[in-house]
């Protein structure tokens, strides 16, 4: 798994702004539900966008416990919103290349 660099999380943060968010927080927060449907968002898309609809106070922890339970990177967050990546295991499969790369 590649670890990310300031220049890789801006480069995410600037393909994240044309997302719209996959997975919504409510007043649950972090369930096992939710883990499963970013995880399979994730294994689909790479990049993800997550909306804190509840529980915003409590934002930075909650995203912080989904990253480790799916095994991603936050990116970036701005508002209510969080953009997570987890680089896909097939090189064949994946989807955002970073500057530099070659397939």
């Amino acid at each position: 798994m590649r670890v990310l660099t300031s220049a890789d999380r801006k480069y995410l943060r600037s393909l994240g702004q044309k997302l719209e968010p996959v997975v919504m927080v409510g007043k649950n927060g972090i369930t096992g539900t939710l883990i499963d449907s970013a995880n399979k968002a994730l294994a689909a898309h790479e990049l993800i966008k997550v909306r804190f609809i509840e529980r915003k106070d409590e934002k930075r922890a909650l995203i912080d416990s989904l990253a480790e339970q799916t095994h991603s990177d936050v990116a970036g967050m701005i508002g209510h919103v969080a953009l997570l990546y987890r680089q896909q295991d097939d090189e064949d499969k994946r989807k955002i290349l970073f500057p530099g790369e070659k397939r």
